[in-house]
């Protein structure tokens, strides 16, 4: 059971952590159990955990602030092994390094910087930048499958709807425009082609017809018969022009 100091310093976090909330990170204590927090971090932008929200737990021995805590990590995220304790210097690993003047805020400010550094510790696992990328694309949709996370963290439940909805609108235009563009293109079936392909046959013959009759009909020149009816004279004259 907590002492009641550990309750009065728990409680007086919490107050302060409403007041001023720290950038990336968000923390709630188990409605059950003061000594069990829930946190989320959020990845820091230019990190390959940019986009994620990493959720963890944070167990406080009844004897906090004279003890540190144990921490451990939920949201499979590429740098710490799930479900099992983190070795830092503000958790139970080194209670020869505690200072009790570290509050909630401050372990979780150093656990967001240490996710961020690649310094290998207990609990820590070495994995590509891509895989990062890509757990951090998932981790709000494998977070929303916890009902602790959703009972402390709606405000990320209703991100990640709002973020599922987008995606669902965005695809359904994606294809509708794809669809639309389908249906601008003429179809090149084979059959509309025969036809068009006939039809120019058709009237190319019926030009060649065309010419073909039009030479059919096509008379001598005046010239010629001119010249011909001089020759036939000429031929007809020379006998009178005899001696």
């Amino acid at each position: 059971m907590a002492e009641k100091s550990c309750i009065k310093r728990l409680q007086k976090e919490y107050r302060a952590l409403c007041k001023e909330p720290v950038s990336n990170i968000v923390a709630r204590p188990s409605p059950n159990d003061i000594l069990e927090w829930h946190y989320v971090l959020e990845g820091s932008e230019g990190t390959p955990y940019a986009g994620g929200f990493y959720h963890g737990k944070i167990k406080f021995p009844p004897e906090y602030p004279f003890k540190p805590p144990g921490i451990s990590m939920t949201t499979p995220n590429g740098r710490f092994i799930t479900q099992k304790k983190i070795c830092l210097s503000m958790s139970d690993f080194h209670p020869e390094s505690w200072n009790p003047m570290w509050s909630v805020s401050s372990i979780l400010t150093g656990l967001l910087s240490f996710m961020m550094d690649n310094s290998p510790t207990t609990g820590s696992v070495s994995t590509t930048v891509g895989e990062k990328q890509r757990l951090a694309k998932s981790s709000l949709a494998f977070n929303c499958k916890s009902p602790m996370f959703k009972k402390l963290f709606p405000e990320y439940v209703e991100k990640y709807n709002q973020l599922h909805h987008e995606g669902q609108s965005v695809s359904q235009q994606s294809s509708l425009v794809t669809t639309a563009k389908d249906d601008s293109v003429p179809s090149l079936a084979a059959p509309k082609n025969n036809g068009t392909i006939q039809e120019g046959q058709n009237i190319v013959q019926n030009i060649d017809g065309i010419g073909n009759n039009k030479r059919g009909r096509k008379k001598f020149p005046f010239w010629m018969v001119v010249l011909l009816f001089s020759v036939f004279s000429t031929m007809m004259a020379l006998p009178l022009l005899q001696p």
